[in-house]
């Protein structure tokens, strides 16, 4: 078995990610995230929310609509180009992107050899309809990037919150492609979660102009949350110019080596006035007036665009460790699932369960003040305990055994090293804010 069946059974075993509709057959590019796997995603958008936001004067959020009118997706350039290339078998009627075309051998045609018809552009965008007639008029699209909702929002955010150039707007939140070929487990999906920052810069032509210094020091911050959350194994790289979008100024990936090859979770692009003249309508709606200079001008946009989900599978297959017959998922201690798993040594013990408990119970009443969830596991023996532990990426057990009943300390487990310390159970509070580095 090779690592990556290895990860989407492991995330299915232990609650992290789920078929879609798996009762059902399943829905191709669907993926319903478990416990553990919702979890881990809010914990990833925590850590990034509060690098891009809470800990800046010049970024807010927000959170935009997933439908939005038609009309910004016509303006934004999605709806005349937001597409694949196509190409489609005359015999089985199947459909493919035409730079993934399948081999004769890897994917048969009911009827032998495919026989390809010439490639087409499909559009992306996921259509419904808004309102209760169906017809053209109420046409409507599920919004394919969250960007769009942050740009059409320029002018309110300016207006109610007097920001000054330079700053930000942040999101989180849903979109959807209706990808030809979803593949790779929740690599490419058509569904998924974008984290988004918009960062306004004044342009090359305005004196002060700083959108070249400006993309540079996002990329030095976006590669320094990846190494603060533990991800090796990632590599920036700077697109050539016949890679970038036509509005793009520069543009740099930053991949990871999954299994199946390197891949983006991120990019970083300048992205040019484009996005704010394409949906201004009216003179200088979207355009922004600067007090130093005492001139009026459109931004230019630094745009950091990360995968939640591309994120979150890159973290699985960088955690997982095979060490003898252990399985460790060595997440990083701030965003592992649970920060702690507490247990009695013997299940059959009503006095150490007992007193597992009140431990558990105090503990997690203060751990809530602090956001570091925890586990009671009282089920077989105490080995099974640390194995199923090890496999979700708590980094660290508590086991009460006879030992406490005398004299009150507990036994503190790491999950990377398997050594063992005795704590007393009055300090596991200030041991673990400690450990976590929480003020």
């Amino acid at each position: 078995m090779d690592l990556m069946e290895k990860i989407v059974s492991l995330a299915k075993r232990r609650g992290f990610i789920y078929p879609g509709s798996e009762i059902y057959g399943g829905l191709a590019g669907f993926y319903d995230f478990g416990p553990l796997g919702a979890e881990l995603k809010f914990n990833i958008k925590q850590s990034w929310w509060k690098m891009m936001v809470l800990e800046r004067d010049d970024v807010v959020g927000i959170n935009a609509s997933t439908i939005m009118s038609p009309k910004a997706w016509e303006a934004s350039g999605h709806v005349a180009g937001f597409s694949d290339p196509l190409i489609e078998c005359k015999k089985c009627h199947r459909r493919f992107r035409d730079d993934r075309k399948p081999d004769r051998e890897s994917v048969r045609c009911a009827d032998g050899n495919h026989d390809f018809m010439p490639s087409r552009n499909f559009n992306l965008m996921f259509k419904t309809c808004v309102g209760p007639v169906e017809d053209d008029s109420s046409m409507a699209y599920l919004r394919p990037e969250t960007a769009g909702g942050i740009f059409v929002n320029f002018k309110n955010v300016l207006d109610s919150t007097r920001l000054k150039i330079p700053f930000g707007i942040a999101q989180i939140g849903r979109a959807f492609r209706n990808e030809i070929n979803p593949r790779d487990f929740i690599f490419r999906t058509r569904e998924f979660e974008q984290m988004e920052l918009e960062y306004f810069v004044r342009p090359p032509r305005v004196r002060g102009g700083e959108d070249d210094a400006c993309f540079k020091e996002w990329v030095d911050k976006r590669l320094g949350w990846y190494e603060a959350i533990g991800l090796k194994n990632i590599h920036p790289r700077e697109q050539a110019p016949e890679e970038r979008a036509h509005y793009s100024k520069a543009t740099v990936d930053i991949e990871y080596d999954f299994p199946f090859g390197r891949n983006e979770i991120e990019g970083i692009a300048n992205r040019g006035d484009f996005d704010l003249k394409a949906h201004a309508k009216e003179g200088d709606l979207l355009s922004y007036f600067d007090d130093e200079t005492g001139k009026r001008f459109v931004p230019y946009v630094i745009e950091p665009s990360a995968g939640v989900e591309r994120i979150l599978l890159a973290l699985l297959c960088d955690a997982y460790h095979e060490e003898g017959d252990r399985v460790i998922l060595k997440l990083h201690p701030h965003l592992a699932p649970y920060k702690v798993a507490v247990f009695p040594l013997l299940a059959n013990k009503p006095k150490l369960v007992e007193r597992a408990r009140e431990i558990y119970q105090n503990l997690k009443l203060a751990a809530s003040r602090y956001s570091f969830p925890l586990a009671w596991d009282a089920r077989g023996n105490i080995g099974k305990r640390y194995y199923s532990q090890d496999e979700i990426g708590t980094p660290w057990c508590v086991t009460v055994d006879f030992e406490t009943l005398e004299n009150n300390t507990v036994t503190v487990r790491d999950r990377d090293t398997a050594k063992q310390e005795r704590t007393a159970a009055g300090e596991l509070v200030s041991y673990f804010i400690q450990k976590l580095n929480i003020s």
